[in-house]
C-alpha cells in the first residue's frame, strides 16, 4: 500500500478550515454535504424510496445477485449526513458485494435526539423482514455513528424478538458516547479530523442529559450475545480507535464471531477514500467478501441468534 497516499490524505484532512466557533447543526450539515458527498458509482442505479416510514435511497448494482440485501446506515455523529452524502460508499460496498442496498435517512439530532435514530433503524430492519426478506439473506453495514447505530439496531431487533441478519460490518464505529476510551485522548494529535471536544459536542446534541452509557446509545456496554458475525474496520490514527477495539473484544467475549482490522496510519472511515487510497479499496473488498460469505450459511434460531452461537 502507498505511504505517499496516506501522507497526502493526512495533510489534506488537516488542511480543512476549522471555525473558532462551533457551527449550528444546519451549518454543519451543509458543510458536511459539500465536503463529503460522492455519487453512487457507475453501474449502480439509485432511486428514492421509503423504508420503515423514513425516506431512503435504494442502490442497485448492475447484475446484483438476487439472493442478498444490504441495509446501510450512514455516519455523521447522529447530527449530519444522509443517504445522499453516503451514496458513494454505500454504492461501492453494494457493487463489490453484488447486493441491492437500501440506505435509510434516519432522523437526526438535536431535533430528534436519542433514541429516534435507533427507532428508525429498527423500523427499517423490521419492514425488510415483514416484506419478505429472509434474515439469512440480509446483511447490515454502517460507518462511524452509523456503525454504532447498526449494532444498536440489531440489539433492538433482538429485544423485539426479531431474527438477526447474516452478518454486520462497521467502519470506525462510534459505540461509546461516554468517551471513556483511552484513544479519545492518546490519539488526539494523530487524528486529522476530530478531537475529544468535537466528539463530545456530537454526544451532547444526540443524548443531551440522557444516560450516555445506555446500551442502545453506547453498544460497547451492551451484552452482544446472539449478534451475527461481525467485521470491525478502524484506522489507527483516530480518536475512536478504542471504540472499535473494545467493541470487538466485547463481541468476542460474548460469543460473537468477530474480526477486527486496524489500518496503520489511517484516519476515521478511511474507506470513504476509495479510488484515491489503495487501503480504502482493499478494505471495501474485504468487507464485501465478509458479507457475501456469510449470506445464507446458517439457520436462524427462534430467539434470533445463529445456530451454534450459544
Amino acid at each position: 500500500m502507498s505511504r505517499q497516499q496516506r501522507q497526502a490524505l493526512d495533510a489534506l484532512l488537516r488542511s480543512a478550515p476549522r471555525s473558532e466557533t462551533r457551527p449550528t447543526p444546519a451549518e454543519q450539515r451543509s458543510s458536511f454535504a459539500a465536503a463529503l458527498t460522492r455519487p453512487a458509482p457507475t453501474g449502480v442505479t439509485t432511486r428514492g424510496t421509503v423504508l420503515g416510514g423514513r425516506p431512503a435511497l435504494e442502490l442497485e448494482p448492475a447484475g446484483a445477485a438476487g439472493r442478498g440485501r444490504l441495509l446501510y446506515l450512514h455516519g455523521g455523529g447522529y447530527v449530519v449526513g444522509s443517504p445522499d452524502t453516503h451514496a458513494g460508499i454505500a454504492g461501492e460496498l453494494a457493487a463489490r458485494a453484488g447486493l441491492r442496498a437500501t440506505s435509510v435517512d434516519y432522523r437526526l439530532a438535536p431535533e430528534h435526539p436519542f433514541p429516534a435514530a435507533v427507532d428508525d433503524g429498527l423500523a427499517a430492519y423490521r419492514e425488510l423482514l415483514t416484506t419478505g426478506t429472509d434474515p439469512r439473506n440480509l446483511v447490515v453495514a454502517g460507518d462511524s455513528a452509523g456503525g454504532g447505530l447498526s449494532i444498536a439496531t440489531l440489539l433492538a431487533a433482538r429485544a423485539s424478538g426479531l431474527p438477526q441478519p447474516a452478518a454486520v460490518v462497521v467502519f470506525s464505529p462510534w459505540v461509546d458516547l461516554t468517551l471513556s476510551g483511552a484513544s479519545m485522548r492518546t490519539k488526539g494529535a494523530a487524528d486529522p479530523i476530530f478531537d475529544e471536544a468535537d466528539v463530545r459536542a456530537y454526544a451532547d446534541l444526540y443524548v443531551g442529559t440522557g444516560e450516555r452509557s445506555h446500551p442502545l446509545a453506547s453498544p460497547v456496554f451492551a451484552d452482544l450475545t446472539g449478534l451475527p458475525p461481525l467485521l470491525v474496520q478502524v484506522g489507527a490514527n483516530e480518536v475512536l480507535l478504542d471504540d472499535a477495539v473494545r467493541l470487538a473484544a466485547r463481541a468476542g467475549a460474548d460469543g460473537v464471531e468477530t474480526t477486527l482490522e486496524i489500518g496503520p496510519d489511517l484516519p476515521h472511515v478511511y474507506q470513504l477514500q476509495y479510488g484515491r487510497l489503495d487501503e480504502a479499496d482493499a478494505a471495501l473488498d474485504r468487507a464485501a467478501r465478509f458479507l457475501t460469505v456469510h449470506l445464507d450459511t446458517a439457520p436462524v434460531t427462534p430467539w434470533g441468534g445463529r445456530a451454534g452461537s450459544e
